[in-house]
């Protein structure tokens, strides 16, 4: 069975989709999701790239980012120390497996950690064990939702970009919904009146208006995400990795046709007839509003401790050391100091990637990652 064949049946007897309808088919539909078919997407083998694939470095500065929260919720801990590493969209569990490497060579540090992996692919999570390798009594939970109680760190690298979003297109009538539907066999983009109120009030709240014949894209499901992990976690820390920009610049004259973007073998499609046809075939992602995402968490209790460039998190964590250090001209050290580069080089993965860090229950401490301050570019 095609999936564009589900979709089109689907909306010949219910109407056109949403968008988020439509997104959250073609990338989480349980045998046909682009996300579900397959344990695995990013990589020189996948779709796109990550900074999980460029080597294990990320993985060792957010550790060293993790051990300095852990001395800090540690300080106010009145039971059996114990430090929660949640990670959302853990996919296999790659990155989790390079922080508890990492976190290993501080034995205190290692053993109050217990891991939480929260993921939708059953396939993902099927094969977090054989990746977590020797770490893995290190695992205490591995689902689709968020843990209860959490205390100690909530992180996503490269997870908000891809929730199913609503599109909305401004014309000289007003703000239309884009919507997907049936024409014959294929599918097509309608545009009609905003039927979710919510939309309206998001770009209200912004004070944000869209030139005429631009669109958009809106994550409510992003800020939904926000405040459920601010009720889950009971003091600790909240670090979001992905790609951004603040409301201005998302939904202004620079992003007049939006940020929406489908992938295949590193290649982005040439045209949305394309991909809108192909669902489950390639990786849909949008840009994050850094603005609505930091309002959302404040409302929700969080203290926002940074928002940053990925280039000014990973130098306050130490990447510019090994790029400083004298070369021992090992293939190791080359390739660590290459993967260095990479992470952080502007125009790279270190600006294109934002990294916000809230706080809850543990003041507002001067974190070694934030030490750079908000750097956006």
């Amino acid at each position: 069975m095609v999936l564009r064949d589900l979709i089109v049946e689907w909306a010949r007897k219910n109407g056109p989709l949403t968008f988020v309808e439509y997104m959250e088919l073609a990338l989480y539909h349980p045998e046909l999701g682009y996300y579900t078919r397959a344990s695995q997407r990013s990589g020189r083998a996948g779709d796109f790239f990550t900074s999980v694939d460029v080597g294990t470095l990320f993985g060792q500065l957010l550790a060293v980012q993790f051990e300095e929260m852990w001395s800090l919720v540690n300080q106010s801990a009145k039971e059996e120390p114990r430090f929660d590493i949640v990670e959302a969209g853990a996919g296999n569990g790659r990155l989790s497996r390079d922080v508890l490497s990492a976190a290993s060579l501080v034995p205190s540090f290692y053993d109050s950690i217990r891991l939480h992996l929260v993921e939708r692919s059953i396939n993902a999570r099927s094969e977090q064990p054989a990746v977590l390798g020797t770490h893995i009594d290190k695992l205490v939970y591995s689902n689709d939702e968020l843990p209860h109680a959490i205390r100690g760190v909530i992180f996503a690298n490269e997870l908000l970009d891809a929730f199913p979003v609503h599109r909305v297109t401004m014309t000289a009538d007003g703000l239309r919904e884009i919507r997907v539907d049936a024409d014959g066999d294929r599918l097509v983009e309608r545009l009609q009146p905003v039927q979710t109120p919510t939309l309206l009030k998001y770009l209200d709240k912004l004070e944000v208006t869209l030139p005429i014949n631009s669109s958009a894209e809106i994550n409510l499901l992003a800020l939904d995400w926000v405040q459920t992990a601010a009720n889950q976690l009971h003091e600790g820390f909240i670090v979001l990795i992905d790609y951004g920009h603040d409301a201005l610049q998302l939904y202004g004259s620079a992003q007049r046709h939006g940020t929406l973007a489908a992938y295949r073998q590193h290649v982005q499609a040439p045209s949305r007839a394309l991909w809108l046809n192909e669902p489950g075939d390639w990786d849909l992602t949008s840009h994050v509003d850094l603005t609505s995402l930091t309002r959302c968490a404040e409302h929700c209790g969080l203290l926002c401790l940074g928002s940053l460039d990925q280039t000014y998190f990973l130098l306050g964590l130490g990447s510019a050391n090994i790029l400083s250090s004298q070369p021992d001209n090992s293939l190791d050290e080359l390739k660590q100091r290459l993967a260095a580069k990479t992470l952080f080089m502007p125009g790279g993965l270190g600006s294109t990637h934002k990294v916000l860090v809230f706080a809850k229950g543990v003041g507002s401490p001067a974190l070694r990652g934030c030490s750079h301050g908000t750097r956006l570019t």
